[in-house]
């Protein structure tokens, strides 16, 4: 059985808003560098309350997952549904989160929504497996 890897509660929109902006963390059990950065994802979470944070183990969760290839620790998704604005790995520190968060939320060129069939069709396992 699969537990839920919730960071915290849902933002105040319900959970199927399709604006809702999502970071989702893929990380693995055995991963020291997932388990440091942790409370870190943890942290910014809390700063950001109308953003969806989860934390997926993508051995735990390989339905959810599927054929992505994580090749570093933490990698990162941030997405809603009119796209993927990141996928990729992230320096697992807050202040670089923070910053890609912030940048996200003011429309910084080349972060925009685009058309990513990988990092979407990751979402949507993602968000499907939390409704």
């Amino acid at each position: 059985m699969t537990q839920s890897h919730a960071v915290k509660p849902l933002a105040t929109e319900p959970k199927s808003a399709p604006s809702l902006l999502w970071v989702v963390c893929l990380c693995a059990g055995w991963c020291n560098t997932c388990s440091d950065y942790r409370a870190t994802f943890e942290a910014v979470a809390r700063q950001w309350p109308a953003i969806r944070f989860e934390w997926v183990d993508i051995e735990d969760e390989a339905e959810v997952t599927g054929d992505v290839d994580v090749e570093t620790f933490p990698t990162l998704l941030v997405a809603d549904a009119s796209g993927t604005r990141f996928l990729g790995p992230l320096l697992p520190q807050a202040g670089v989160l923070t910053r890609l968060i912030s940048n996200l939320q003011a429309g910084a060129s080349g972060l925009a929504p685009g058309v990513d069939p990988q990092g979407q069709a990751l979402f949507e396992r993602v968000r499907a497996s939390r409704n």
